[in-house]
């Protein structure tokens, strides 16, 4: 058997001497102890001959709570992105237009072209997460036998890239206008649709209104362990439950893990706000500082993701990353510890870029934040007295 030695900090501490925050991602949120309770309790069935109750309870509910004529339990956020382009592009060689740093673009590994025979066609995002709708107009091809037919235009809600940001209403309603006079459809990638529906103060039916289909993340800001929903009308589920089957996705006692959405769309969806509230207490914290080196545009801050910029280009968002991440000789006899006089470890996404990304969560507490931001001073601090 092979022995490691304990998890330490680069300063040596002990992990159990240390205070964990973790803004990498809402992917990280953790099941609450009802949640628990509810997958440990739930009737459940065989949902591949749809008899689990459990999940046809929680599709129900999903599609009355989205205005939609249907839902479908899948897997992940991936797979119900793919679904709604097989769907909607339903031969081979047409297109879809979608956000050139939308997540279904960077991060789904090409399975539009690499499973669907489907071309993407990227058009450029504004900060908001936006695009040019007159530039939307031009992009539509399909007029001649040289060009393949674009069917879909995708959107993302909440722009995950733009930092959390939330898509205009009127802009919504302008775009499916002018899909539907070019005969092509809207996919919402709305895997956090509910923190723009908070934002808005309004129901996600009406955030969702103007889109022929949109799917949901259960398993990033609302705790739940796996599965996302997709919706749409009757026929568009029927296809997209036989697609699912093709691409591995049919589940047999999944109910366990409806039984986890349905709760979150009792316990987590609600407080929603609070997740925004504490993000928003770290970006005021941060601006506070008044740093020429890492700046947060707090004015255009919408929901449960913070964009931190970082404008020195002898630091890049890994270093930054990789700082925070560890407790460095001397921290803890400055005070940078929590109330027990643990060490505080900031743990945020970051890769090659200018910026670095933290999230909040159901799981982030008050006391979290305000330990990230004593642990988020000192090393800024530190950074500008080096530089």
């Amino acid at each position: 058997m092979m022995y490691s030695q304990p998890e330490t900090s680069d300063s040596g501490v002990d992990v159990d001497h240390l205070r964990v925050v973790d803004f990498r991602s809402d992917t990280i949120s953790a099941p609450t102890p009802s949640m628990r309770y509810a997958m440990f309790t739930a009737e459940v069935g065989d949902d591949v001959y749809g008899e689990d109750p459990t999940v046809r309870k929680l599709e129900e509910r999903s599609a009355a709570l989205f205005g939609k004529e249907a839902a479908l339990f899948v897997p992940t956020g991936t797979m119900a992105n793919l679904l709604a382009i097989m769907v909607h592009c339903s031969r081979r060689g047409t297109e879809a237009i979608v956000g050139d740093i939308a997540h279904g673009f960077l991060y789904e590994q090409g399975g539009a072209a690499q499973i669907a025979g489907v071309l993407l066609n990227t058009i450029h995002n504004n900060p908001d997460g936006t695009f040019c709708l007159n530039e939307l107009v031009r992009k539509f091809r399909g007029f001649d036998v040289h060009e393949p037919d674009t069917t879909l235009v995708m959107v993302e809600n909440t722009h995950n890239i733009c930092g959390g940001k939330v898509l205009p209403l009127d802009w919504l309603e302008k775009l499916a206008a002018i899909c539907r006079e070019k005969g092509a459809k809207v996919h919402m990638d709305g895997a956090r649709v509910f923190n723009a529906a908070a934002y808005l103060d309004l129901p996600v039916s009406r955030v969702v209104r103007d889109v022929d289909s949109v799917c949901f993340c259960l398993s990033k800001g609302l705790a739940c362990p796996v599965g996302s929903i997709l919706l749409g009308t009757k026929e568009f589920i029927k296809e997209a439950h036989r697609l699912r089957k093709a691409l591995g996705g049919g589940m047999r006692q999944v109910g366990f893990l409806a039984a986890a959405g349905l709760c979150a769309l009792d316990e987590i969806v609600p407080k929603l706000k609070d997740d925004h509230v504490r993000t928003r207490r770290v970006a005021e914290a941060i601006e506070q500082l008044g740093s020429p080196i890492f700046k947060v545009d707090l004015a255009n801050l919408h929901t449960n993701i913070l964009m931190v910029q970082i404008l020195s280009k002898k630091i890049s968002s890994s270093d930054l990353a990789h700082r925070l991440a560890k407790v460095a000789p001397g921290e803890i006899e400055a005070g940078v510890t929590d109330p027990e006089g643990k060490g505080i470890i900031v743990k945020l996404s970051a890769r090659d870029w200018t910026f670095a990304r933290i999230v909040v969560y159901t799981n982030i507490t008050d006391e979290d934040v305000e330990l990230a931001i004593k642990k988020i001073r000192y090393v800024f601090n530190e950074y500008e007295k080096e530089l």
